[in-house]
């Protein structure tokens, strides 16, 4: 055995031990075998809590073909999904071009069911008419499912379970345990105090909510940026300050965006911001934050270590960019992401998602729709048992 391998695996045997629900489920699935003969193709964040969910659908008889996401592909973990037989693509060195083509490489495989995190096995397989053997899939992410309701919503011809729509996932997973994964990033990356920090919260989703609360218990000071008038009185209520990014460009310390879009934070606050701001993206897709705007507006570009970025501005002020503007939870040094027992209830939908795709997938309507009332309540009182 490498020492990537090894080290990997004692990870995975860590994690394993602390997710009782995919350890339980993982019983029912070797006896009843629900994937059997079945492909599925994956796009996930490849860290140890997605190997136990990828060696529980193989103990259901799945093949696993798939590939990580962008920035967060953990390479011990990779090690491991191959010395169980899955067919993986990617290294964390992996650049766009690339996970582009091991995208388009997982699709060839022709799955039966997809494993999504961001739409890009969805889109792949529309855009290359590829998509009359699926019998569906499920989509991780607000960030996947806002693409594939604006972009393909009348082109996808078999049922997407929507895993972010559950009620559980918000609040377990987006909530509490993003709320907390950011905060720790964050104090990890910078070794900075949260205390009395002004911090600008760019959306109020539930990711964005999680982040504000959590930094508020810590001591910080946040205000709140969305476009949403329910969401902003929703903020309101909760005790934040709202206002627009051109006004809190100004007062802000800390920025961090949970939106799911592009470029909400760009050159004009860029040169508004105060001298040694520092930047965090928490959304799924790296380009939240304009980091190739701020590369060309910068006069000079530092590295501190390998998870911040200095750029000093024709203005003469320096920011700090946080792991190269991707996911601050999964990037960066030693990454961890959402805690243990969130993403075993995140998982535990997916696995009973992906089982009810499998076995009947026609009762399902296509395209994207919520996790079923079932599947939530059988998973939620697991959970509580879980916590006796």
């Amino acid at each position: 055995m490498n020492d990537l391998l090894e080290k990997g695996q004692a990870r995975v045997d860590w994690i394993r031990s602390r997710m009782q629900l995919l350890r339980n489920v993982q019983e029912t699935f070797k006896r009843e075998r629900p994937f059997s003969n079945k492909t599925i193709g994956v796009s996930l964040h490849l860290e140890p809590k997605t190997a136990v969910l990828l060696e529980t659908l193989k103990v259901g008889g799945a093949r696993i073909v798939g590939t990580g996401n962008l920035g967060s592909t953990q390479d011990d973990i990779v090690e491991v999904l191959k010395s169980w037989g899955m067919t993986i693509y990617g290294a964390r060195s992996t650049e766009k071009e690339e996970h582009l083509r091991n995208i388009a490489k997982t699709v060839s495989f022709r799955p039966d069911l997809l494993l999504d995190n961001g739409a890009d096995l969805v889109e792949c397989a529309i855009k290359n008419n590829l998509t009359s053997y699926i019998l569906g899939g499920t989509e991780e992410t607000t960030s996947g499912d806002d693409k594939l309701r604006a972009k393909f919503i009348n082109k996808i011809n078999f049922p997407i379970i929507v895993i972010n729509d559950s009620p559980l996932k918000r609040i377990v997973e987006n909530q509490h345990a993003v709320g907390q994964g950011n905060v720790e990033s964050i104090m990890r990356m910078t070794n900075l105090m949260i205390n009395g920090r002004r911090f600008v919260i760019v959306g109020y989703g539930w990711c964005g909510r999680g982040m504000a609360h959590y930094i508020k218990s810590f001591g910080g000071r946040v205000s709140i940026v969305e476009i949403d008038p329910v969401k902003n009185l929703e903020a309101v209520m909760d005790g934040f300050r709202m206002d627009t990014m051109k006004n809190l460009a100004s007062w802000g310390q800390f920025f961090c965006t949970a939106t799911s879009r592009e470029s909400v934070i760009s050159v004009e606050e860029f040169n508004r911001m105060p001298d040694g701001s520092i930047l965090a993206n928490s959304g799924h897709f790296p380009d939240e934050i304009n980091v190739n705007a701020l590369r060309e507006l910068a006069v000079n570009v530092n590295s501190i270590g390998s998870d911040l970025e200095e750029f000093e501005l024709p203005n003469g002020k320096k920011l700090i960019l946080l792991a190269g503007g991707q996911m601050i939870e999964l990037a960066g040094t030693e990454p961890k992401g959402n805690s243990i027992e969130a993403m075993d209830l995140g998982f535990m939908l997916q696995a009973l998602s992906l089982e009810l795709l499998a076995k009947d997938s026609q009762i399902l309507s296509n395209g994207p729709q919520s996790v079923p009332t079932a599947i939530n309540h059988k998973v939620a009182e697991l959970m509580v048992e879980s916590f006796q």
